[in-house]
């Protein structure tokens, strides 16, 4: 985690819905800013924070060691495929690194 939130999610665990999204090893990008983000955390409720969201899981070694995820809180923005690709790379790099 990083960035000012961090403090925020600190030693918390993580949804069951994020966990879902990294065991099945898929990627998830809200769209058109209609879909309720993903809670990141336990404690998360079900309650609007972010308004568009791209998550995209780190694999190293075919084993899914945590994800990277973008988020916006604003009202206009939406991830396009330049954000997907963004997290994708990081995600990508991540997982290369854990296998050194």
């Amino acid at each position: 985690m990083s960035g000012g939130s961090k403090k925020e999610f600190l030693e918390q665990g993580i949804s069951e819905e994020l966990e879902k999204i990294m065991e099945d090893k898929e990627k998830y990008t809200s769209k058109e800013n209609n879909d309720i983000a993903v809670p990141i955390t336990k404690n998360d409720n079900k309650e609007r924070r972010f308004n568009s969201q791209v998550v995209y899981p780190i694999i190293s070694d075919g084993d899914t060691i945590g994800s990277v995820i973008l988020w916006a809180k604003d009202k206009g923005t939406k991830m396009t495929e330049v954000e997907q690709k963004v997290v994708q790379s990081a995600a990508s790099f991540l997982g290369s690194q854990m296998e050194i």
